[in-house]
């Protein structure tokens, strides 16, 4: 297989899974993004578009229906009074954290088939991959925001 069909096909497999864990905690795949994006600090909107690649419109519809399920919530920018940022609540914290570790086992787990250094491989190459292309920060290492973990 070469390189873009496994890349692509990788992206989708990835993607289902992702899915799956978000139906299950009654998310949709956007809303946990979202809530991911959210675990280590609060952002303005604008970031938020540009971290999740969604046009002003449709992030601001992704926020109003996560609010109104108490998930999020925004609050004033304390740099721009006139603008404001969209924060986890404690209900939107709490669910993410069972989310984000269910999502990150269930991904870990497409890998069962690899050895340690297989996999250390693997990730070495698609990091370089991620870091060259600047991809948003839209999901965190393990280690990374640990300060909203346990």
């Amino acid at each position: 297989m070469g390189a873009v069909t496994a890349l692509v096909r990788s992206s989708f497999l990835v993607s289902a899974v992702y899915a799956e864990s978000a139906r299950e905690y009654g998310l949709t795949p956007q809303q946990g993004q979202l809530l991911c994006v959210l675990m280590p600090q609060p952002y303005g909107m604008g970031e938020l578009g540009g971290m999740l690649g969604l046009a002003k419109s449709s992030l601001t519809g992704l926020v109003d229906r996560t609010a109104r399920n108490g998930l999020v919530r925004r609050e004033p920018d304390p740099e721009d009074g006139r603008a404001a940022r969209v924060a986890l609540t404690a209900k939107g914290g709490a669910l993410v954290e069972e989310f984000y570790a269910e999502t990150c086992r269930r991904v870990e787990a497409l890998c069962d088939g690899l050895g340690e250094g297989e996999r250390d491989g693997l990730a070495e190459l698609l990091g370089r991959v991620v870091m060259d292309n600047k991809v948003p920060a839209v999901f965190m290492e393990l280690d990374e925001g640990s300060h909203t973990r346990p």
